[in-house]
């Protein structure tokens, strides 16, 4: 019984791995595939949402410079 199982089981000899730098990088790649996959979650159109993205940091921009020219920064409220 002992002969088939060693059969179909690679020894630990036989499993090659790879150095440290390549699993470091391996592990680096994975996380960022991960990390871009948990951000794009529930978005149909990732252009659109970064178009967003984009125009409310420029809006943000332009805030910011109207405060340090002293200038009143608009904000848009609703009653």
């Amino acid at each position: 019984m002992g002969i088939f199982t060693s059969c179909c089981r690679p020894s630990a000899s036989d499993i090659l791995t790879p150095d440290a730098e390549t699993r470091r990088r391996q592990q680096v790649e994975a996380a960022e595939r991960r990390a871009n996959q948990e951000a794009s979650r529930g978005v149909r159109d990732p252009e659109k949402m970064r178009r967003i993205q984009q125009r409310n940091e420029e809006m943000e921009k332009r805030e910011q410079e109207l405060t340090r020219q002293g200038g009143a920064a608009l904000k848009w409220t609703s009653d």
